[in-house]
């Protein structure tokens, strides 16, 4: 992944939770792999409106050249990962309507964050390492 100072909507870049980023990681003949999770935050715009989105990310790579330090999540999101799944979206908040989960407090959990999250558009989340992308 690519760590950029800046926010781009453009670059589909990822605020990431640093605590959250886990993973394995196993020898493939002379290459490693490794296949990990972490959640996040993004922005994406749809027919013109902007939303703010949590979710996970996949974080997956087959040929690694070397092992990866597990205890260092920068280490972890700066190797060469593929992210052509990109999130996957646990909840969405365009500011007036939320999509996502049905029971009532992860709700309300996910809004305390996407709120404040949309109406400081494009600031990064307070909590989250960014900007990075694929």
């Amino acid at each position: 992944m690519i760590r950029d100072d800046r926010f781009l909507i453009s670059r589909k870049a990822f605020a990431i939770d640093l605590s959250t980023v886990t993973g394995k990681q196993h020898p493939r003949g002379d290459r490693t792999a490794f296949s990990g999770r972490a959640n996040a935050l993004w922005f994406r715009r749809q027919a013109g409106v902007t939303r703010a989105c949590i979710g996970s990310l996949m974080l997956f790579s087959h040929y690694l050249l070397q092992p990866l330090d597990l205890a260092d999540p920068h280490a972890i999101l700066a190797a060469d990962l593929d992210g052509r799944y990109g999130g996957d979206c646990h909840g969405r908040w365009d500011g007036t309507g939320y999509w996502g989960a049905e029971i009532p407090a992860t709700r309300d959990a996910h809004l305390a964050i996407l709120r404040p999250m949309l109406a400081n558009y494009p600031a990064m989340p307070a909590g989250y390492d960014g900007w990075w992308r694929f």
